[in-house]
């Protein structure tokens, strides 16, 4: 073997070693995780990473998403949040979390395939499944909706109820999006309040309002209504022709994360093949096109996902949550 061929294959063997333990040092330490995801759903994920990644040792802080936000505040506050990854609610959050510096940008995610609109352009903050707002109705219902404009119509009047932007993010983000467009905007919530429309604290309250009758319909989280559906409850849901408002759970990381090789192993999970059929099997839509869908969405169905713009929706926010609870009251 010549001098040079043997130099040249010692140079391979040497990359192929330094990749390898590259790859190891990405899988091994600790990182701690701040998530906003139920107790089960953040359980899961986190196994499941870990069955990839078997050397890192994840700890978790599990709360509401405005309790994460408290707390990363809190800990800026004195000096470096404790958080590697965060998995929350809502990429408004994570706008914020990005406008103030806080992100680390991972240009390499890969994110072939992924929605438009589920991830930041500037790649500092990625959706990992869809959980859109549409219009759930009872069985029972004479008038089946098919538009966010059916419901200020007079026959509708009376029988509509809707989380409320105070206390859902979900809400919030629907609320801004819609006020922003020129066909919807705030005459559209004033057609609403003259419609009798009533605003409660949540999700839960309105799919109970309609599959009791209480109320004929109701702007409701779509799995919620599915899964209501195959439980045997009298609800139907339907997407809106106009496009229906996303919440996306995003994973992103911290700037100041002390282990950004597991960081980025993490989001790399949560954006693979693996992670986006964990979101399904835990009952979501997943972000990324090309995977299957949920059992409970009937085959076929096509989601028009609304334009956000979160940027806008991030300044617009308060200022139009305030005007909603004048509006609706608190």
């Amino acid at each position: 073997m010549s001098p040079t061929l043997t130099r040249t294959l010692l140079a391979l063997a040497a990359g192929v070693w330094l990749a390898a333990a590259g790859s190891a040092q990405a899988q091994s330490g600790k990182l701690v995780l701040y998530t906003s995801q139920p107790d089960k759903d953040a359980a899961q994920t986190v196994a499941e990473f870990r069955k990839v990644n078997p050397g890192v040792e994840v700890e978790i802080f599990r709360s509401g998403t405005t309790e994460v936000m408290s707390k990363l505040a809190a800990e800026f506050a004195g000096g470096a949040a404790h958080a590697d990854v965060l998995l929350i609610a809502d990429a408004v959050s994570m706008e914020a979390l990005k406008r103030d510096g806080r992100l680390l940008a991972y240009p390499e995610a890969k994110v072939d395939g992924f929605r438009e609109g589920s991830y930041d352009p500037d790649r500092t903050y990625f959706g990992s499944k869809l959980i859109t707002s549409g219009i759930a109705y009872n069985t029972a219902a004479t008038v089946k909706p098919t538009s966010w404009a059916d419901l200020v119509k007079p026959e509708f009047k009376g029988q509509l109820t809707m989380p409320s932007p105070l206390y859902s993010g979900a809400a919030a983000i629907m609320l801004s999006a819609m006020t922003a467009r020129p066909d919807l905007g705030w005459s559209y919530f004033e057609g609403l309040k003259s419609n009798e429309a009533r605003a409660v604290r949540g999700n839960g309250a309105v799919l109970k309002a309609v599959a009791t009758g209480e109320k004929t319909y109701g702007v409701l989280v779509d799995f919620m209504a599915f899964t209501a559906k195959q439980k045997g409850s009298p609800v139907e849901f339907v997407f809106p022709k106009e496009g229906v408002p996303a919440v996306t759970e995003p994973v992103a990381i911290l700037k100041g994360t002390a282990n950004a090789a597991a960081a980025k192993a993490f989001v790399d999970f949560i954006l693979s093949d693996a992670g986006q059929k964990l979101a399904v099997t835990q009952g979501y839509v997943p972000a990324k096109a090309g995977v299957a869908n949920p059992a409970w969405l009937p085959e076929g169905t096509q989601i028009n996902l609304m334009p956000l713009d979160i940027k806008g929706i991030l300044a617009a926010t308060e200022a139009d949550k305030k005007r909603f609870a004048t509006m609706f009251g608190g």
